[in-house]
Parts: C-alpha cells; sequence; structure tokens
C-alpha cells in the first residue's frame, strides 16, 4: 500500500509540473509584435503654420485745385451735333501723382456734360462747344470733380467770306467792261460783289468738331480727396 500511495503521488506532482503558462509576451492587438504593457501612443502631426493674411492699408490723399488733368475723349461733340446736357466722356492720358502717391491712375474715367453749343452764323458768329467734366472713376471709387470749361472755336471765315465777294466784284467787272465800257464794268463789278455777298449771306460758316482720341487738357477748380492703396 505504501508502494501505490507513493505512485500515485509521484503522478500528480509531474501533472502539475507540465502546466500550461501563461507567456510573458504577446502581440499587440494591432499584431504589430510589440512585446509588453500597452501600446505606445500615436504621434501627433504638427500643423503647418498659417500665412498671415494682411489687408490691404489706404490712405485719403488730396488732390489741390489747379492740378492739371490731361485727358482723351472716348465720345464725340460737335457744335452741330452736339446739344446742352448731352454727356461726354475722356480717359486720363497721364497719372496724377500726389507725394508720390497715384492718387489717378492713366486710363481712369472721367465723365462730363456739354455745357454750351453754337452753330455757325451765316453772318457772323464762330460755331462753337464747351463742356466740363464733373466726376471721375478709380480704384473702383467714383469722386465728384469741378473742373474748368474746355472751349472749341470754329475756325475764321472772314478771310474767305472777302475773297468770294471780291471774285464775285472782278467777274461782274470784267462782264460790264466787255458789255458797256468803262461804266459797264463799274456797273458789273457792284452786281457782281451783291452776288458774292449773296453767296456769302446763304452759306453757313465751319462748324467745330472733336472726335474720340482727341487730346484735350482741363485743370480742377477746386480739390478733391481720394483714397490710395499703400
Amino acid at each position: 500500500m505504501k508502494k501505490w500511495a507513493y505512485v500515485v503521488a509521484l503522478t500528480v506532482g509531474v501533472a502539475a509540473c507540465g502546466g500550461t503558462k501563461t507567456p510573458e509576451n504577446s502581440l499587440t492587438a494591432d499584431g504589430t509584435g510589440t512585446t509588453g504593457g500597452s501600446a505606445a501612443p500615436a504621434s501627433t502631426a504638427a500643423n503647418a503654420p498659417l500665412s498671415a493674411v494682411v489687408s490691404p492699408r489706404f490712405a485719403e490723399v488730396t488732390i489741390p485745385a489747379g492740378t492739371t488733368l490731361r485727358l482723351e475723349l472716348k465720345s464725340a461733340v460737335g457744335s452741330d451735333t452736339s446739344t446742352v446736357e448731352q454727356p461726354v466722356s475722356a480717359a486720363l492720358r497721364a497719372p496724377v501723382t500726389i507725394d508720390g502717391h497715384v492718387a489717378l491712375p492713366a486710363g481712369s474715367e472721367v465723365m462730363g456734360v456739354v455745357t454750351d453749343v453754337e452753330r455757325s452764323g451765316r453772318v457772323k458768329g464762330r460755331a462753337r462747344v464747351a463742356y466740363r467734366f464733373n466726376s471721375v472713376r478709380a480704384g473702383g471709387e467714383k469722386y465728384d470733380i469741378q473742373t474748368s470749361s474746355i472751349s472749341h472755336l470754329a475756325a475764321a471765315t472772314k478771310g474767305s467770306d472777302a475773297k468770294k465777294i471780291a471774285i464775285g466784284a472782278g467777274a461782274g467787272a470784267a462782264v460790264g467792261a466787255l458789255l458797256g465800257g468803262g461804266g459797264g464794268a463799274a456797273k458789273g463789278a457792284a452786281i457782281g460783289g451783291a452776288g458774292g455777298t449773296g453767296v456769302v449771306l446763304a452759306t453757313r460758316g465751319k462748324e467745330v468738331h472733336m472726335g474720340p482720341g482727341a487730346d484735350v487738357t482741363t485743370r480742377l477748380t477746386a480739390s478733391v480727396t481720394v483714397r490710395v492703396r499703400l
């Protein structure tokens, strides 16, 4: 009996020693094979710095009275085609610069109206057309302005009128001389001169026209303050 008790006890001891042990090292949940403990926290990506948004800076600049505006007409005007209050447009041919700042860039649109129109007379009176500008658009802004009047006057026709009368008188004198001698020449000159005068009275003088692309110049009669980008 003691011998069998010893065999049973030995068998139980061997079985206990051969049991399965839990391994100390094991794969992580993601199967990466990291040993021991919990997985290390993922590193946070650094955010790229955002560029600072710089707002445009503006300043107010005053253009004084008397400043010259060199313009190019964009619309036509004429003593026999325009009417008072008819719109007139132009563009700056050269920029207006104040203290190193471009207050009005070249190409800025300038608007105005016709202020006076007169056709040429048959006896006297030369044709004319006048206009002035009252606003300018620059940098997306529209500004009210005051400018001197621009006036265009037709060329004088007195010389050509006198020539027409003289030609008529000379022709009449020649015809009169052929028909009636000296007395006839005098009468013919008077008749011819009257005919030449009649032609002048029936004919208007020259009209004046200014088309798109014409260069004109005016001046500000009052100061104007504009916003410029620095």
